[in-house]
């Protein structure tokens, strides 16, 4: 089925939810106007509906291929890229500097959004690219970002991010990559897998960014350092010279996003491929934190991009699809949407999906401000909201993900066992997600711990503040449809806070943990129904227009009351879980499971 971008949605939760506005206001981001955002979109829908959406199967069926020879893409994706590139997509958040167009984060991750809703395995190889340009335009020399930005930001070289070892997965103190020095640079030797877009064919250049250790290197995560490591090297004057000593030797045979290489990368075989120093030595962790932040937010668009095409398919298909007398129709000539638990289904993707969107946006625009804002206090708050929401936006975002892509298959009944109807990949696709730039309980704990118990909760408060604001205008407000929102709100809110009094309360860390995915989860959903009470008001409000569309603005404030009366209920439950059930959890002796 064809790909058609949601740009009236996106559009209306940028514009009158997240503030486009008003990141607009700040300096450098002037020209994001709406109506230069509309264009954007607008031809962003095109791109990814004419170009990238129909290769999103072909893909899938095809995959890429590896030989000694190195890595193919699958057929279509060199001329797909070749577009990509000349129509400048990938430099849209990049530094005007090196030749990117400097837009905010907010317009650009709107963007991902459609890359990944067309064709997944596609938007990976510029969401890798888009992580190394932000470490190395935040930690590399300016000799460094003068020889590898400009060319990486135009996007005919690519990036990578080089972490696992076979050894090494979470762990990273026990990589064995090691990095000797050698007159200007240093010899890499070393394996690492796992890697996407570690090779392929797309691009001129691949600039890999590897973990490695220097000999003199303390133990543990503290003696890692970070390299710049070219498959060809780049002369002085720009060009491209020898191919260095890195290769591919494998790529993975996976459960999904066939067409996406996952590489196992060997450096050094012949002596050690050449890498350069990024920044200091031992900071490697800290720089990659840097591409690792950017691309759990990515991934997380990447949850509920694909489960926007899930949903525009399951859509279609409840519409065509007749099978029995409908309670909803009262005859059997309708398609199934005229059931009533379809239509559950339905209202649950379409309602979590525009949830997850406006959390995502809502995270990218205090990125934005905090890199923006004139008011030290201002951006050291909006800092704070957008490191707090990041694991929200990965971890449960491609929780949910791909939750809403196996109800997709649910709706197309048997049929969407089947791989002919596309709706089986979408599920495949999705299930890597909560996986991958750092598992789930890796974000539950990251949220916890350095997002929420290292300063005291100040984050978690300041959120739990602005929510009982939306609650307080819910609450003044006549409409029936935000009444309803409101009496599940306040509730939820209420539990949220005891679970974060319960969590911040603790000195032993192992029961928190326990329960933590389930505090990530809890706080994602609640912060699901913060974003849809605030496009509930934000559509009574835009009714009160002469040139209203009723029928679309009370789409909206419909949606946010059922994923108040059906999500929220679970954050309530969600407390008890993390409170009651943490020393259950971890009760049995190894030997007793």
């Amino acid at each position: 089925m064809s790909y058609n971008a949601p740009v009236r949605d996106i559009a209306f939760m940028l514009n009158h939810v997240v503030g486009l506005a008003d990141v607009a206001k700040l300096e450098g981001f002037e020209e994001a106007t709406e109506e230069l955002a509309t264009a954007v979109l607008e031809e962003s829908a095109r791109f990814t509906s004419e170009v990238l959406g129909p290769l999103n199967s072909v893909g899938d069926a095809e995959g890429a291929t590896w030989d000694e020879d190195g890595v193919k893409t699958a057929p279509g994706w060199v001329d797909a890229y070749a577009q990509f590139v000349e129509s400048g997509w990938g430099a849209l958040s990049f530094p005007v500097a090196y030749g990117g167009q400097g837009l905010p984060m907010c317009l650009s991750s709107a963007v991902q959004e459609m890359w990944h809703s067309s064709n997944m395995s596609f938007g990976l190889c510029p969401l890798l690219t888009q992580g190394a340009v932000d470490a190395l335009a935040h930690h590399a020399s300016d000799e460094m970002k003068d020889r590898f930005l400009p060319k990486m930001v135009e996007g005919v070289w690519s990036g990578t991010m080089n972490l696992t070892e076979p050894q090494a997965g979470t762990d990273l103190a026990a990589i064995r990559t090691k990095a000797e020095p050698k007159d200007d640079h240093y010899l890499i030797t070393g394996q690492k897998i796992y890697i996407t877009y570690g090779d392929h064919d797309m691009t001129e250049n691949i600039i890999h960014l590897v973990l490695a250790k220097l000999p003199d290197a303390p133990e543990g995560v503290k003696g890692i350092s970070l390299f710049v490591v070219p498959k060809f090297m780049v002369n002085d004057d720009g060009s491209l010279g020898e191919k260095n000593d890195v290769r591919c030797v494998s790529i993975e045979h996976k459960l999904g996003i066939h067409a996406s290489p996952t590489c196992v990368m060997s450096y050094g075989d012949n002596g050690g491929a050449v890498g350069y120093l990024v920044g200091k030595p031992h900071h490697g962790l800290m720089y990659m934190f840097t591409m690792m932040n950017q691309a759990r937010h990515a991934v997380g668009v990447q949850g509920y991009g694909i489960a926007e095409r899930a949903y525009q398919q399951a859509l279609a298909y409840a519409n065509d699809r007749k099978q029995g007398p409908t309670l909803l129709s009262g005859n059997d000539s309708e398609g199934i949407i005229n059931h009533p638990d379809v239509r559950r289904m339905l209202m649950t993707m379409r309602s979590s999906i525009e949830a997850m969107r406006g959390l995502a946006l809502d995270c990218a625009a205090a990125f934005d401000i905090a890199a923006k804002h004139p008011d030290a206090a201002v951006r050291e708050a909006a800092q704070r909201r957008g490191e707090l929401l990041t694991p929200l936006v990965k971890g449960w975002s491609t929780e949910l993900g791909v939750e809403l892509c196996s109800l997709g298959v649910q709706i197309h009944g048997g049929m969407g066992f089947i791989e002919e109807t596309g709706a089986a990949q979408h599920l495949r696709d999705a299930r890597i997600t909560p996986i991958y730039e750092g598992t789930t309980a890796i974000q539950a704990n990251d949220l916890i711990g350095r997002k929420s118990a290292r300063d005291g909760g100040q984050g978690l408060n300041e959120l739990m503040d602005d929510m009982k604001s939306v609650l307080e205008e819910l609450k003044a407000s006549n409409e029936v449809n935000l009444k309803a929102v409101a009496a599940r709100l306040a509730p939820a809110i209420d539990a949220a806070e005891q679970a974060n009094e319960w969590l911040l309360g603790q000195n032993d860390p192992t029961q928190p943990s326990a329960t933590s995915v389930e505090f990530l989860m809890m706080h994602g959903r609640l912060a699901g129904g913060w974003i849809m009470a605030r496009t509930a008001l934000a559509a009574v409000a835009e009714k009160q227009k002469a040139d209203a569309d009723d029928a679309y603005l009370d789409a909206k404030t419909l949606l946010a009351r059922y994923y108040a009366e059906r999500m929220l209920p679970l954050v309530e439950s969600g407390k008890t879980i993390i409170m009651d059930s943490a020393e259950s959890t971890i009760s049995l002796d190894i030997a007793q499971l």
